[in-house]
């Protein structure tokens, strides 16, 4: 099969535009080249000359000769309006941003089959790491049982650095923010929303349901203080941000974004820094560990440029989970364990949403139950 030549419309020119337009210098075989960029800045120094650039978006959503548009900007809403009128221009998309594609998956779907255009937004999940397309194309068979892993490279960055070299969260969220990894408003990250649109978009191609992010739980590592550090210290474990999901016996779903406590036999203990790692299991194969960077304007960039090339080969999501109609929901019934930090005064009471209480701990003011707790008594 041969390469078609690709005409790019690129909208943002960020740490990830300008990482995709460095990779496309370097691949000159994929037969890819951007046309044109649209950006909002007219002000913003660039690194490439002005004639480059664009402020008008129906400059490149009206030119016939753009066959593909990638979209990396920050503004979600923004994002949805200039996606979904490519997809109806008959465009192809190649997009970065999980908390569009998470809020919009049901109507994003329809547009791509009643314009039968491809949406490919790998890099909107785990950065390099390719497990959007390893969920559709290799688990298609097999019967996944679950999906859990470090999603988000900020949190894991600022809890690494919280750990390794006892920065104050403060100070290592300021590094995360000046090296580029974390985002622009850093509640989407240090709240867990981010892992959250990220585990929005794999449970549709893990499992075939289409969530909406309002219907997963999720807490982030910003009320994380330092009885937890100590605690996690004394005991040998590590604080990482999980995103998972689990298939139930009665075929419901469980996904949540919770911190947790890792072992260090736990594969994910090693996964530091921006690296995200994910861990699938399945009926067959049991267990698989996918390992890479999380964050940054290359890691990303890669991701986007493997759409692209596979958008060459008209290659799409087929969706056929979704598509099989298997009858799936969400349940928070599932037993988690947890740390739960308290005031002094509230232990007892506490202590009856537990199913299974392991050790209890207070002082004069403050104290710790750590137990199972249904996720529904979490909530």
């Amino acid at each position: 099969m041969s390469r078609k030549t690709l005409n790019i419309g690129l909208f943002g020119f960020g740490c990830v535009g300008l990482g995709l337009y460095e990779v496309l210098q370097k691949t000159p075989a994929l037969k890819a080249s951007i046309k044109n960029i649209c950006v909002k800045d007219r002000e913003k120094e660039r690194a490439i000359g002005k004639e480059n650039f664009t402020f008008d978006k129906n400059d490149i959503l009206d030119d016939e000769s753009i066959n593909v548009v990638v979209e990396l900007i920050d503004d979600a809403d923004a994002a949805f309006e200039i996606v979904s009128a490519a997809l109806r221009k008959g465009k192809a998309v190649v997009s970065a941003n999980k908390k569009m594609i998470a809020e919009h998956f049901a109507e994003l779907l329809e547009l791509q089959k009643e314009y039968n255009v491809p949406l490919l937004y790998e890099a909107a999940c785990c950065a390099s790491m390719p497990i959007i397309r390893n969920l559709e194309e290799y688990y298609d068979n097999d019967l996944l049982e679950s999906i859990e892993g470090i999603v988000n490279g900020s949190t894991n960055y600022i809890l690494t650095k919280t750990f390794e070299e006892d920065l104050s969260y403060d100070e290592a969220l300021l590094q995360a923010q000046e090296k580029g990894f974390a985002e622009s408003n850093p509640i989407l990250d240090t709240g867990g929303f981010d892992a959250k649109y990220k585990l929005t978009i794999l449970l549709a191609h893990a499992f075939g349901h289409v969530a909406k992010p309002k219907d997963i739980f999720n807490i982030g590592i910003d009320n994380i203080g330092e009885l937890e550090l100590k605690y996690a210290k004394e005991k040998k474990l590590k604080i990482k941000l999980v995103a998972q999901a689990y298939k139930q016996n009665d075929g419901s779903i469980s996904a949540y974004v919770i911190p947790k406590f890792i072992t260090p036999d736990d594969r994910l203990y090693n996964v530091d820094d921006v690296f995200n790692g994910v861990i699938t299991k399945t009926s067959f194969a049991d267990t698989h560990f996918f390992v890479g960077r999380g964050a940054g304007s290359l890691p990303t960039a890669s991701a986007v440029l493997s759409d692209i090339s596979a958008l060459s080969y008209d290659y799409r999501y087929e969706y056929k989970k979704i598509y099989r109609e298997e009858d799936t929901n969400l349940s928070n019934e599932t037993l988690v364990k947890v740390l739960l930090r308290h005031k002094k005064a509230d232990s007892e009471a506490l202590k009856d949403y537990f199913e299974n209480v392991e050790e209890s701990y207070s002082n004069n003011d403050l104290g710790y139950i750590t137990g199972t707790i249904s996720l529904n008594s979490l909530i």
